[in-house]
């Protein structure tokens, strides 16, 4: 029989105790992964796609055969530790390991089924922080857990669960994390649930009764899941794998909030929007947009467009060209956990933006301006990945002013124009 065994970090004890969770913490979801490179997806106990960066990191095999495992969890001497440190194989300081019977993976979260669902029948190691906040400006986060999988000698695939707060302030999160989780591939828990997810990547919003209330430079306390590459591509089992990550990323949640000692839990929701599919642009009605037009100068550069949908905290077109990935991306955020991960962009991105009834500012990659609404801040935001004129500011200076007077027409926060954009220095990144 092979051992399964849980690396916990050293560090103090968990965060403080929360309050009595948000009237709305019951809702929830089904969770899943997608193969790392290849994206297809393997649902028994054959290949799930590792990589040949991947492989280069496992451990020597005697080692491993210590550390991973499918079913039990065992002590290991401190003369073991000592080893597996020195050579590399556990990236954090590691205190006496979980006996046999201990708790499940990533803070008593997953459970035999949500493992079965996340890597089949394959060996796994696991390496897991305690929870602790961080009051550290710069490193808002609350702790780490990896799971990896095995298939023979090599890494088959990685989870990482990830716990911290949206950085507003210093701009740290503010172009990675949308990035990878707030993408039209990614679709609303439902449900009432502060979340979104897809096959490889999802995050859920703890209630601020349990981590405290959101600022305007602190955004939402997350939970991440990040599991395969990531890439922009289709794959047999992806409906499956979104399923079974949705799940993961309730367990971890509920987890995250039980060794917070918050009371209240997530449930998994009912079922999940359809898969976002790409579709051809419009001419008149651009990511679904009455009236607004494809960006001036991309000509035939923008073959597809495609949605992640209404009704969750942001949405979120892409378009692109043919088999590439997306080159636009239009974003509209209207949960208040997620605008202040914005803060910084917005006052200081660039060159100087003004509403009738917000305000803003632009560079050459983004170009984002947050309004007033009836039911709170709204945050629109145009970004450009790959540059169709001479102008590298052109697509963001023109783009945005149409985009916000249509999609704000479209969710009830009209009329809404951009009235000025001012001279300076907007042609950076902004990064």
């Amino acid at each position: 029989m092979t051992e399964d065994t849980t690396a916990k970090t050293e560090a103090g004890v968990a965060g403080e105790t929360g309050e009595t969770g948000e009237a709305g913490v019951a809702a929830g979801a089904a969770g899943a992964g997608a193969t790392e490179a290849a994206g297809a997806g393997d649902r028994t106990d054959t290949a799930r796609g590792a990589s040949a960066g991947d492989a280069s990191a496992v451990p020597p095999s005697r080692l491993r055969r210590l550390l991973r495992s499918r079913t039990a969890r065992t002590a290991t001497v401190a003369a073991l530790v000592g080893a597996l440190l020195g050579a590399g194989a556990v990236a954090w300081r590691t205190d006496t390991l979980p006996l046999v019977g201990g708790p499940a993976p990533c803070w008593d979260s997953f459970d035999e089924e949500t493992m079965k669902g996340l890597f089949g029948d394959r060996e796994t190691r696991v390496e897991e922080q305690v929870l602790e906040s961080d009051d550290r400006p710069r490193d808002r986060s609350f702790g780490e857990c990896r799971i990896t999988s095995y298939k023979g000698e090599r890494i088959s695939r990685r989870l990482r669960v990830d716990v911290h707060v949206l950085d507003g302030l210093y701009g740290t999160d503010a172009h990675r994390w949308p990035g990878e989780f707030l993408t039209s591939r990614m679709v609303p828990l439902g449900d009432g649930l502060p979340g979104m997810t897809s096959a490889e990547r999802a995050w859920l919003a703890l209630p601020e009764s349990c981590t405290g209330r959101v600022g305007e430079f602190d955004g939402a306390t997350v939970v991440d899941l990040s599991i395969g590459s990531g890439l922009d591509i289709q794959w047999e089992y992806q409906d499956q794998d979104r399923t079974d990550l949705t799940r993961a990323l309730v367990a971890a949640a509920n987890g995250v909030m039980r060794d917070l000692g918050c009371s209240g839990a997530y449930r998994v929701p009912d079922r999940l929007p359809a898969l976002p599919e790409r579709g051809p642009v419009s001419p008149t009605a651009f990511c679904g947009i009455e009236g607004l037009r494809p960006p001036a100068g991309a000509g035939e550069s923008l073959t597809w467009s495609r949605s992640s949908g209404d009704g969750g905290p942001a949405r979120v077109c892409e378009a692109g060209y043919k088999s590439l990935g997306p080159s636009v991306r239009l974003t509209t955020v209207a949960d208040r956990g997620l605008t202040a991960l914005f803060g910084k962009a917005v006052r200081h991105s660039g060159t100087k933006v003004k509403g009738t009834k917000g305000y803003g500012s632009l560079n050459a990659n983004r170009a984002v301006f947050a309004a007033d609404c009836q039911t709170g801040r709204v945050l629109f935001m145009v970004e450009q990945m790959d540059s169709y004129a001479d102008d590298p500011t052109r697509l963001t200076r023109e783009l945005l002013p149409a985009y916000v007077a249509a999609e704000a027409e479209r969710i009830g926060c009209g009329p809404e124009r951009v009235t000025a954009v001012g001279t300076g220095a907007g042609t950076g990144s902004g990064r």
